[in-house]
């Protein structure tokens, strides 16, 4: 039974928002349980604010009542960093509501858009103006630009454009207190005291709640080639990608590095997508380059790079699509691994980074360290390999209880990945988040005094912890 508080919070939060924006009942899944459907939380209501003094407004009022918020965009982190736990006490804000398109000018190279703007259609309100927003990740038709820059999301062109912090210019943020910050200038030169801002991104709405952000664009490119190539090794990736870095330069635009099983498990669940090269050798690329000139200029270039990379062994067959269509299925393959993945069962993943020179050390050490201490264990290796960024995800053994392996593996597992991880100077999450998964794993892994100034942070800006309690730090 709900105690009287939060009835009144009830009662005041349907008069900020109305009925039909304040949901108590009926089935509420989409918000209350994660993406992945390993965890399952209950709200004591879930609210949809439609502007910037909405969402201030229900914040005060939740203050006012102690009662927490969690923040969320369109649910499809992949850290339990965005539902309700299960106590029904926690007020879930969901910004799908705030999804206008505000500004665009061109002049500036800058869009300014709500939070709730689903990053596809940051996407296309770019292209339809003649320009490229470069963030692309697997989960774009869904995903909203507030809950990437929650996360900082990076996705497959970091390469070359960075994650979403190096792509934001300035936030509308809404405080722990329901004040509004306004900073949403397209400014690149604003050196007037802390950035706030970059304090903001990536923070996983413990320290304020994105309501807008002010984004930087790109003149689209001439031409965008794509290449698939067939590598020996890990170690041969890595050095096609510094011969990428050298006979490209800025024209390098992705580099992802997918292992054959990771290839195998889309050949298995998706036979449609036909697959390259993946059978005859252990690892694939799939290699983006954009150039400014021309589409011949670009194939000119990509072409001369291959040549270099077969003559020096790196690369030991190769494919390079012929038009959008066919860069377009290259880059599904990519991005329906993870998909694959769900199809063949339960799975523990990894979102880590090393520095890429280690990269092979660390794939070769971490294989044969889990390969010896769990007996038929699938390492599914695959990842942003340009960035340094690897989503090294362990699939339990074929034919067994994938419920069994997560109870009696997880634990284990992740210790040993990170333990790697840490060896190797690199760190636990890359682009996915802490959320409430790696919280209690943070601490062993992240230098202690940084983690103190992160809590001292997280006191002074939300001294109630009202917002996103129980993620990131505790």
């Amino acid at each position: 039974m709900r105690q009287p508080a939060s009835l009144d919070l009830l009662i005041a939060l349907r008069e900020l928002l109305g009925e039909a924006h304040v949901l108590t009942s009926g089935d509420l899944s989409a918000y209350e349980q994660d993406w992945r459907k390993r965890t399952r939380g209950q709200a004591l209501a879930v609210v949809r604010p439609g502007s910037t003094q909405q969402v201030a407004d229900v914040v005060k009022a939740c203050a006012q009542a102690n009662v927490s918020i969690v923040p969320q965009g369109g649910n499809t982190g992949l850290v339990v960093g965005g539902i309700p736990d299960n106590t029904g006490a926690q007020v879930l804000l969901s910004l799908q509501r705030m999804n206008a398109i505000r500004a665009i000018d061109a002049d500036n190279l800058t869009l300014t858009a709500e939070a709730g703007c689903v990053l596809q259609n940051v996407q296309q309100a770019a292209e339809q103006s003649g320009f490229l927003f470069p963030l692309s990740l697997g989960a774009e038709g869904s995903c909203t630009l507030g809950g990437n820059l929650a996360t900082n999301a990076g996705g497959t062109q970091v390469v070359r454009y960075g994650n979403t912090r190096e792509l934001c210019l300035g936030l509308e943020v809404v405080t722990a207190q329901g004040d509004v910050m306004h900073s949403l200038s397209g400014l690149r030169k604003d050196n007037t005291g802390y950035d706030l801002r970059h304090l903001m991104i990536g923070s996983e709405g413990t320290l304020g709640i994105i309501t807008a952000a002010t984004m930087k664009l790109y003149p689209m490119p001439a031409a965008r080639l794509t290449a698939w190539a067939a590598v020996p090794s890990v170690a041969h990736a890595v050095k096609l990608l510094g011969l990428a870095h050298q006979h490209l330069g800025a024209g390098v635009t992705g580099f992802e590095m997918m292992g054959q099983f990771a290839l195998r498990l889309v050949d298995k669940h998706y036979p449609q997508l036909r697959v390259p090269l993946w059978q005859d050798t252990p690892y694939c690329v799939l290699l983006e380059n954009s150039d400014s000139e021309s589409e011949a200029h670009a194939r000119q270039r990509f072409e001369h790079l291959l040549e270099l990379a077969l003559e020096d062994g790196c690369v030991s067959d190769a494919v390079v699509a012929e038009n959008l269509s066919q860069a377009r299925n290259l880059w599904h393959i990519r991005e329906s691994i993870t998909l694959a993945q769900a199809e063949e069962g339960l799975n523990i993943k990894h979102d880590i980074s090393v520095p890429i020179s280690s990269i092979p050390r660390f794939v070769e050490e971490t294989d044969a360290l889990l390969t010896r201490e769990i007996s038929g264990v699938r390492l599914v290796n695959f990842g942003h390999l340009g960035d340094g960024n690897l989503h090294y995800n362990v699939q339990a053994p074929e034919g067994c209880d994938t419920q069994a392996f997560l109870r009696d593996h997880e634990d284990r597992v992740n210790a040993l990945v990170y333990q790697s991880v840490k060896r190797f100077k690199g760190s636990i999450s890359a682009e996915h988040g802490v959320g409430s998964m790696k919280v209690d794993s943070l601490p062993h892994y992240k230098d202690p005094v940084a983690l103190a100034l992160m809590q001292r942070i997280k006191h002074a800006l939300d001294p109630q912890g009202l917002l996103n309690p129980g993620r990131v730090v505790r």
